[in-house]
């Protein structure tokens, strides 16, 4: 037998003595050809291995039915989560994904974006590099009129859908928990100030701060790339300042985890010496001793939205646009922020 990765329409038309034409409109399931012919050529084609040439069939059409996908890491629970509500809905109405990992580099990132556009895909979804601040890259779509969605991390700079979580209502309610608890001395490690999660989340933290009244330190401000090592780098310089800050606001659970962490290390007790709040809701984060408060925000549900947007552009040909849409989050209070 013929290599079933060659089998073509032909060599079914062949075995069952019938048109090339005939087998093409039967496994296209032409209103022309009888069931009864349609049976036998889906019978034949599976017993054969035949496989039909997506590739050449999209390029005819100039659609591939196959969306991008860039993220900064996958191994965060966020994003993959995000990856998990964007292939559920994609898949569903019939769409492949490729998925690219920037590792929060620029250049990888940009390689992304060259990949996704060499392979023809019919749009993208993306959120940016922790270490970006050049998105000239992404005008390789922008500019081709190809559907572009940002999410979680996005770029104002070009007109392009949007999805996000409330960062600045989590930096809002997360102050107002701890102020809520008695904490005075609140200290922020916030991310990246060039991303608009974590201007937001800063800012919903000040609103907290001058709402009740409480004087915010410039020093108990520190921006971060929210990495597990840099998370101890803070907590070190928190935590053994001359007046060290009675609650600290981590812009994600990686940084939180340093801190409680450094904390033990040090004999420093957790929630009763200082507090910590974290955000995100990491998997690890309940199982943490003591456990974390933190503000949750789903990645599934931020994946499926983004998804749901795109498709929606790319299905009625709408171009580019601008739609923000934001989505909520919670506090989840656990131990690490007990204290009264």
């Amino acid at each position: 037998m013929k290599n079933e990765n060659n089998v073509t329409i032909h060599d079914i038309a062949k075995a069952l003595n019938i048109s090339g034409s005939t087998v093409s409109r039967a496994l296209n399931d032409n209103a022309r050809i009888s069931e009864k012919t349609k049976k036998a050529v889906k019978d034949m084609a599976k017993q054969l291995g035949y496989q039909p040439n997506a590739l050449a069939s999209n390029l005819r059409t100039s659609c591939t039915n196959t969306i991008g996908v860039i993220i900064p890491r996958i191994s965060r629970y966020f994003f993959s989560s995000a990856i998990t509500g964007i292939e559920e809905l994609a898949r569903e109405k019939g769409y492949n994904v490729i998925i690219c990992q920037s590792n929060d580099l620029e250049e990888r990132e940009s390689d992304c974006v060259q990949t996704l556009f060499a392979s023809r895909v019919d749009g993208v979804i993306s959120s940016v590099a922790l270490k970006a601040e050049n998105y000239d890259h992404y005008k390789t779509f922008t500019n081709r009129n190809i559907p572009l969605v940002f999410f979680d991390r996005v770029v104002d700079e070009l007109e392009t859908s949007k999805v996000v979580v409330d960062d600045f209502k989590g930096g809002f309610i997360a102050a107002e928990h701890l102020i809520s608890k008695g904490c005075k001395r609140i200290a922020h490690i916030s991310g990246p100030q060039h991303l608009n999660i974590y201007i937001n989340r800063l800012q919903g933290f000040l609103k907290a701060m001058r709402k009740h009244h409480i004087v915010v330190n410039e020093e108990l401000i520190i921006e971060s790339p929210l990495t597990r090592e840099d998370g101890l780098r803070c907590a070190k310089t928190l935590l053994e300042s001359d007046n060290p800050p009675d609650a600290i606001f981590a812009g994600n659970d990686t940084t939180a985890l340093s801190i409680i962490l450094y904390a033990k290390e040090k004999g420093i007790k957790i929630p009763e010496e200082v507090a910590v709040v974290g955000f995100s809701n990491e998997p690890f984060s309940e199982y943490l001793s003591p456990s974390l408060t933190t503000v949750e925000q789903s990645g599934f549900d931020v994946g499926t939205k983004a998804t749901e947007l795109l498709l929606d552009i790319i299905q009625n040909k709408t171009g580019n646009k601008q739609e923000t849409i934001v989505l909520p989050v919670n506090l989840i209070e656990r131990e690490s922020s007990g204290k009264k």
